[in-house]
């Protein structure tokens, strides 16, 4: 398994734009504090937090490729656990034909779409997360012209697929963007 420092430096090799880094840490951190909730084991925890990390890692540079580019060339050459790349395959299934099946696929579905809806939304409050209400976000959700490229049935089907209401699932999202 790489470390965390190998693939903080392997996403800013691949990625410039500061606002798909924050992304893609929001996913890491979402990503490692459901593995924490579940229970899972450090090495677990890390995988996830990875997971997390680098699912858009060839976004910026191959965005016609996307993920493909990144499962299917750069992250098998480093050395990337299969199971990463198929999480990371699976949170794309309209581009990959991958459906998210295992628990860590699953969840990185759950978490990509509605971290960046739920980073729009910090973006017009004062105070960002703090004091943010699972309430104000499922109401801006109903807003199509808000974040209007954010997939609404794709954070509604996350949620469904962690089995957690959408509530839920925003307030834990909450707890962690918060900290």
């Amino acid at each position: 398994m790489k470390s965390r420092q190998e693939s903080q430096e392997l996403l800013k090799e691949y990625i410039k734009s500061p606002a798909l880094i924050n992304h893609c840490e929001m996913v890491a951190s979402a990503m490692e504090a459901y593995a924490k909730d579940l229970g899972k084991s450090s090495e677990e925890i890390d995988k996830w937090w990875t997971t997390g990390l680098l699912h858009d890692l060839d976004w910026e540079m191959y965005p016609d490729e996307h993920p493909n580019k990144a499962i299917n060339e750069i992250l098998p050459e480093i050395g990337y656990e299969e199971e990463i790349l198929d999480a990371i395959a699976a949170h794309a299934p309209e581009r990959t034909g991958k459906q998210p099946e295992t628990e860590i696929e699953r969840y990185l579905f759950a978490c990509d779409e509605i971290s960046g809806f739920m980073n729009a939304a910090s973006l017009v409050r004062p105070e960002g997360f703090i004091g943010m209400k699972p309430k104000s976000i499922t109401k801006k959700l109903k807003d199509s012209h808000f974040a209007a490229a954010v997939s609404r049935e794709d954070i509604n089907d996350g949620a469904k697929m962690i089995g957690k209401e959408l509530g839920e699932h925003i307030a834990f999202l909450i707890e962690v963007f918060a900290k």
